[in-house]
């Protein structure tokens, strides 16, 4: 039932702007608090949706997820992803389109989801720790990325570096 909403919100949007829109791949493997995600890269267009909320909420999320993530879709068909915001005027004009209101986040009660939950690592500055994320903890472990202290401006560093 999802997979033919999301395709016919997609032919929706197709007859409306009168732009070809081919179906994105749709998946029910999104995990955490996010009830969907819109995807483009060199293997395609996808729609991640989390089983979990849907589960829960799936009135709420077939009445908005689904249009939120096809909106994404329309807009990186019709202006290209580095154009335009992923909340900006255009995607709020799609989202008013179909007649859905323009939020950016749900209210779901995400207690009983499974959470990822990150690694965090410590690096210092002169006036105390710092607890990164594995993304930045690695860029900085590859000289990829600096990150500041927000108070002092000292660069991060390990200690014993």
């Amino acid at each position: 039932m999802v997979v033919e909403a999301t395709a016919a919100r997609v032919a929706e949007a197709a007859r409306r702007y009168g732009i070809v829109l081919a179906p994105p791949r749709v998946l029910f493997d999104l995990k955490g608090a996010g009830a969907g995600m819109y995807i483009s890269d060199l293997s395609g267009a996808r729609i991640r949706y989390n089983p979990w909320l849907f589960a829960q909420y799936f009135e709420a999320n077939l009445r908005d997820t689904v249009p939120h993530e096809v909106a994404h879709y329309v807009v990186d068909v019709r202006h290209g992803r580095r154009r335009v915001r992923p909340h900006g005027p255009e995607w709020r004009r799609v989202m008013l389109d179909f007649g859905v209101e323009p939020t950016v986040r749900h209210d779901f009660d995400t207690r009983c989801v499974p959470l990822r939950r990150q690694r965090r690592f410590a690096w210092y500055c002169r006036c105390g720790e710092h607890a990164l994320t594995t993304v930045r903890h690695r860029r900085m472990l590859q000289r990829r990325a600096v990150y500041t202290c927000r108070r002092c401006g000292q660069p991060l560093s390990r200690r014993g570096d």
